[in-house]
């Protein structure tokens, strides 16, 4: 099972394909996707969609699996923001054909660390330990997304016990 994971993100996007074999994981590819803050909303979700439709067709993942949209009652024109990058990332799934999961941030920090309320890193941590990395996974971006893709690994392995 190929996994991409996704950080949704207007400036950085963060992306991490994980290849799961039963219980054994490991990084395909990693890196992020930036866009320019000076540049028009338009121009910057269609980078983005550019982007992650050109890394759905080199990569060939079999799902992608992204951090479902938080939103603070203090900050919602970054929610309504990161709706909107979130947005042309699932029309490019659609438009290649590839299934989309989302995730809870407290989940996917419980399904890697046993705990909803990790620290960044003690997920970082965590992420370096799961897939043997020399060094933590760096930028924040990465590892969010890497963290994502192993939070869908984990429920496939607990579903196929289940079965």
């Amino acid at each position: 099972m190929r996994v991409l994971g996704i950080d949704p993100g207007l400036r950085i996007t963060g992306y991490s394909l994980v290849e799961a074999q039963g219980v054994r994981t490991h990084v395909v590819e990693a890196g992020v996707v930036r866009s320019d803050d000076k540049q028009p909303l338009a121009d910057r979700l269609r980078k983005i969609h550019g982007a992650v439709a050109k890394i759905l067709c080199e990569l060939s993942p079999d799902v992608i699996a992204v951090e479902e949209l938080y939103s603070h009652y203090n900050h919602p024109v970054t929610s309504i923001l990161m709706g909107h990058a979130r947005g042309v990332m699932f029309l490019a799934a659609g438009e290649a054909g590839v299934p989309v999961v989302s995730y809870a941030a407290t989940r996917i920090k419980k399904a890697l660390t046993g705990h909803g309320r990790a620290s960044k890193e003690q997920m970082q941590r965590m992420i370096q330990s799961t897939l043997k990395l020399k060094t933590l996974p760096e930028p924040p971006d990465v590892a969010d997304a890497l963290a994502v893709a192993l939070c869908h690994c984990n429920v496939l392995v607990r579903e196929s016990w289940g079965k």
